[in-house]
């Protein structure tokens, strides 16, 4: 009797995409027929949250089921640490020698363009990431880099004299040259070379993050876009001071400095997220022509959010719910219908329940998350489950490094619709998200919520010591 074949994973993810993006999360206007779909099909998670509001150390902590502070990426351009496994490297030997693996797109871990922790098949799209190990050799060009050369482009001298192609240069190419038509394109041809084989995917598209510009600038009328009920809510006195500065920097900016510039990047922000879609759907379209839907588990997410002017503020690195909360969605080989679980649920748990779901729990006993497997097995079946009880406490770090704040940043986001910010500089928020769901009023220095504070407050140091945090105590 031949034995069954392992289910596949295929991992798309993408850089900056805020939650409020598809039609499961509230948004049917912005055109995503294919990631609609695959939601109609899977697992909703209602409210989501990454690990820390950057690319690197979110990116990391969606590879390893670490938290950042864990695997050592803790900044933008920070490697791996060398003993931090992904998710290949976590199945045991006999099971992971079955299996195809490959990853594509925007790595940003560490050595770009090098085939690397388990990965076999590597696809790159970013060169000018900065960190390449010892011996490695930094002259070495990203796949895209030679795919442009090949169909006739010249790369450019920068400034800083190196010989490459810009992301600005990419995202102004015709949609055939573009990254999302390459990754659609060499991610279908893996799912075609492996049928016979149990495999691994990871597609990460750049989009939608900046260069905010792409063939699809002018898909949107900037008028018929709509803008953050809270673009006006400015940080006051009674909120962490950096935010106030960086709200101040971002209303000078061109793109917030009128609501017509606003809207405008709006549109093209929007644009990006259908142009992911397109090929996002050219890969699904390659899984169900080769009849491997029914056996492959499909993960949807981001590394983190986009503030797109609530605040006034832009891009991440923020605890409003815009620059931490992504969408996240599983389809479970066979499922015909939307699940939703409620409830705050942290990425930290993303991994230990992939491994879960492709019949791998014990690869995930070393992991800080818990698998939501089991509760997402129930939602697939079409009613909606609480993660209260079942998820891991719902945690977001900011180790800081260059960029926006210069605090040690914990925060928890509770059950009870609270969100709590500890920064290292002593200043506090509190927000209550059922009455304030735009977290415009920082409760953390009335004095009822002052025994509230303290028991969220030994939340965290408790998540801290079992975590072997980095930072000081709370």
């Amino acid at each position: 009797m031949m034995k069954a074949k392992r289910p596949n994973l295929l991992f798309l993810f993408t850089d900056q995409q805020r939650l409020e993006t598809m039609a499961c999360y509230g948004n049917d206007v912005i055109h995503m027929p294919n990631l609609n779909k695959l939601a109609e099909e899977s697992v909703v998670f209602e409210n989501p949250y990454c690990t820390q509001p950057v690319c690197t150390p979110a990116r990391g902590s969606l590879m390893t089921g670490l938290w950042p502070h864990s695997h050592g990426a803790t900044n933008n351009n920070i490697p791996l640490n060398a003993d931090a496994r992904c998710i290949p490297e976590l199945l045991p030997p006999e099971v992971r020698s079955e299996y195809r693996t490959a990853y594509m797109g925007k790595w940003h871990l560490g050595d770009e363009v090098f085939a690397q922790h388990g990965f076999e098949e590597w696809v790159s799209t970013e060169t000018y990431y900065e960190y390449f190990s010892e011996k490695r050799d930094k002259n070495r060009r990203c796949s895209y880099h030679h795919f442009l050369e090949d169909v006739g482009f010249a790369p450019a001298r920068p400034l800083d004299g190196y010989i490459g192609f810009s992301r600005t240069f990419a995202a102004q190419m015709a949609e055939r040259y573009g990254k999302p038509f390459f990754l659609g394109s060499h991610a279908s041809e893996f799912i075609r070379q492996n049928q016979e084989n149990p495999w691994i995917l990871t597609v990460n598209f750049l989009e939608p993050h900046a260069p905010n510009q792409s063939c699809r600038d002018t898909q949107y009328d900037p008028d018929d876009v709509y803008l953050p009920e809270n673009k006006n809510d400015f940080p006051d006195e009674k909120q962490p001071s950096f935010l106030r500065n960086e709200s101040g920097e971002f209303v000078e900016h061109e793109v917030c400095s009128s609501e017509r510039a606003l809207r405008k990047y709006t549109a093209q922000y929007w644009g990006l997220n259908s142009l992911v879609d397109t090929h996002a759907g050219r890969i699904l379209d390659a899984l169900e022509a080769t009849g491997q839907k029914e056996n492959t588990i499909i993960v949807l997410t981001s590394d983190h959010g986009e503030m797109l002017g609530s605040h006034g503020l832009m891009h991440k690195g923020f605890m409003f719910k815009e620059s931490v909360q992504v969408p996240m969605l599983v389809h479970l080989p066979g499922q015909k219908q939307q699940g939703r679980i409620t409830g705050p649920v942290s990425q930290i748990d993303l991994v230990p329940s992939l491994l879960d779901l492709m019949g791998q729990a014990g690869a995930a006993s070393d992991l800080p998350g818990k698998s939501l497997a089991s509760i997402s097995q129930k939602a697939a079946s079409g009613e909606a489950v609480s993660a209260e009880g079942a998820a891991s406490p719902c945690v977001i770090e900011w180790n800081p490094g260059k960029q926006i704040c210069k605090a040690d940043v914990r925060t928890i986001v509770t059950h009870q619709n609270e969100r709590y910010s500890h920064y290292s500089n002593g200043e506090q928020e509190l927000y209550d998200l059922a009455n304030d769901p735009d977290e415009t009023q920082n409760l953390a220095y009335e004095k009822e919520n002052k025994d509230r504070i303290n028991e969220l407050q030994k939340q965290l140091r408790d998540w801290q010591e079992k975590t072997d945090d980095i930072a000081e105590p709370v």
